[in-house]
């Protein structure tokens, strides 16, 4: 089973070995009338500040576990279970908690024992930006942004799980004080089965600008900057397939769960969707929705203050980065609705009435204020001499749009040092892998053939797939890819046309160019 603590609902997947889905269920959050929660969570008056309450999500649990007990599961079947949780968002557990959760009363439910638990109710979630201030004084200590991403995998972020810690220290130290564990979303989750405080694991723990990814330790200077205590109350990071032990006494007798059902770490909800696509050594998913959003499978990263390095939760040797560029799909469709006249089809038929390249033409399109690169917002467009134009024509914005976009997010993923390898595929996964002239344009760009495959709630389907793998790998040695193999196939959707590569490698190197052009000049302003 594989569960999915994301940060609008509670997810559950169960699956057999052939990884043939045998039931799913969810619990929207807003459901939960009597919190009150928009989207699963609060935003504050400051509208900075945005939180959810701990135990809404314990509730959650409740109702769905007796929803799928109603609705025939038997728990007993279940040989281990697993699963993801928002990243960032953390958990604090009061003073004696761990001895509630040892003792927990099988006729009552989560709710009624755990109500008293927490030193903080409302959890902060990945949605908050309230920490600039936390932000700056940990970077000061560790020699800037940079440094901080050379550490931890990323520059300080707001949203990143060490700076609401130090922002609790600052403003309600009385909290911290009666704080005995703090968990992460994800291993809050794997705590809840476990009935015992669960480590967090290495790829979630990626993500708090706490860990140090080459060494998989907590970082002492960011510790000793925020309280000496601070690792006591958190314990050390574990690899994420990781056996935590097995489930809690309460759910094999409330429930019926097998009492030799083993609780595998859960991860962070990225590393659980690499895990639930079954990404390979040099393979690259690209969710292409309102965002796009790259995950790349990485062996010698490259951390830049721009995008995020994770330890992969599926091989401990290797990491996972992610690249998130906000002007996607939404940006496709203004080019689209301005001109091609709103038609997807006008649009596809005047992409072909120019050549591949463009004849040199190269569009940047930031029509909302870009995160890679940061803070970038505009429209700028080049011809072959990579001099600036003020306009195109219809046919070269439809084919100037797709290459941009893609040619950035190529440059962006070798700078995070990603190499096409013989073998790499790219696997794309939301709304616009349907278009499949879009998809040809990426894979001539990227000079990689191009995969679909419908993967619905992915980081629940990952979650149990890791505890699928993780039962299991330490009796036979075998990879993650390889015991799931047999799983639902990848549909071939585009391979790079001839000649393709040639014009797009020089492409790239212009495009870094006048990128950089860009935002040199956006930063002047």
């Amino acid at each position: 089973m594989g569960l999915d603590f994301s940060t609008q609902q509670l997810k559950a997947v169960v699956i057999n070995c052939k990884l043939e889905v045998l039931h799913e269920e969810a619990i929207k959050f807003d459901d939960l009338t009597k919190y009150k929660t928009s989207g699963g969570c609060h935003v504050r008056s400051d509208g900075l500040t945005v939180t959810s309450p701990v135990i809404m999500w314990v509730e959650a649990l409740d109702i769905l576990l007796e929803k799928m007990k109603g609705a025939g599961v038997d728990f007993s079947n279940i040989k281990a279970l697993s699963g993801a949780g928002q990243q960032h968002g953390s958990v604090y557990w009061k003073d004696g908690a761990a001895v509630k959760l040892k003792n927990l009363d099988s006729t009552k439910t989560l709710k009624e024992q755990l109500s008293g638990c927490f030193s903080v109710d409302d959890s902060p979630i990945w949605m908050d930006s309230s920490t600039t201030k936390q932000c700056k004084q940990l970077e000061a200590v560790v020699g800037g942004a940079q440094a901080m991403a050379d550490i931890t995998g990323s520059r300080a972020y707001e949203r990143f799980t060490v700076t609401q810690i130090l922002k609790l220290i600052q403003t309600n130290p009385d909290a911290y004080k009666a704080t005995e564990r703090i968990s992460l979303v994800s291993s809050f989750g794997a705590t809840l089965f476990r009935g015992a405080y669960c480590n967090i694991d290495e790829s979630d723990a990626s993500g708090m600008n706490l860990m140090n990814i080459r060494s998989r330790k907590w970082e002492k200077t960011v510790i000793d900057a925020c309280s000496k205590d601070l690792a006591s109350k958190l314990e050390d990071p574990v690899p994420s397939i990781t056996v935590q032990g097995a489930v809690s006494q309460y759910y094999v007798d409330r429930y019926g769960f097998n009492p030799d059902c083993e609780v595998v770490c859960f991860t962070g909800d990225n590393p659980a969707s690499l895990a639930g696509m079954r990404l390979a050594d040099d393979d690259i998913a690209v969710s292409l929705g309102s965002s796009d959003v790259l995950f790349l499978w990485l062996r010698e990263p490259i951390a830049r203050t721009e995008g995020h390095v994770f330890v992969n939760p599926v091989d401990t040797s290797a990491y996972m980065a992610l690249l998130c560029f906000k002007n996607g799909s939404l940006t496709r469709e203004a080019v689209r609705d301005e001109h091609c006249s709103k038609s997807w089809d006008n649009f596809v038929k005047l992409m072909a009435d120019e050549p591949v390249g463009n004849n040199g033409f190269i569009g940047l399109y930031y029509t909302i204020a870009e995160i890679i690169p940061s803070n970038v917002e505009g429209c700028y467009y080049f011809d072959a001499d990579d001099n600036p134009v003020n306009s195109l024509t219809a046919s070269q914005h439809a084919r100037a749009v797709i290459e941009g976009q893609f040619l950035s997010r190529r440059i962006h993923a070798e700078d995070m040092g990603f190499k096409f390898g013989e073998n790499s595929r790219i696997l794309a996964t939301g709304g616009a892998s349907n278009n499949m002239t879009i998809l040809q344009v990426m894979s001539n760009v990227f000079g990689a053939s191009v995969y679909t495959q419908d993967v619905a709630n992915s980081a629940s389907l990952g979650g149990a797939m890791l505890a699928m793998h993780a039962v299991k790998v330490t009796a036979d040695n075998i990879s993650y890819q390889e015991r799931l193999k047999d799983g639902p196939e990848f549909k071939l959707a585009a391979t790079p046309q001839a000649g393709s590569k040639e014009i797009y490698d020089i492409m790239a190197a212009r495009c870094r160019s006048l990128e950089g052009r860009v935002v040199s000049d956006n930063a002047a302003l």
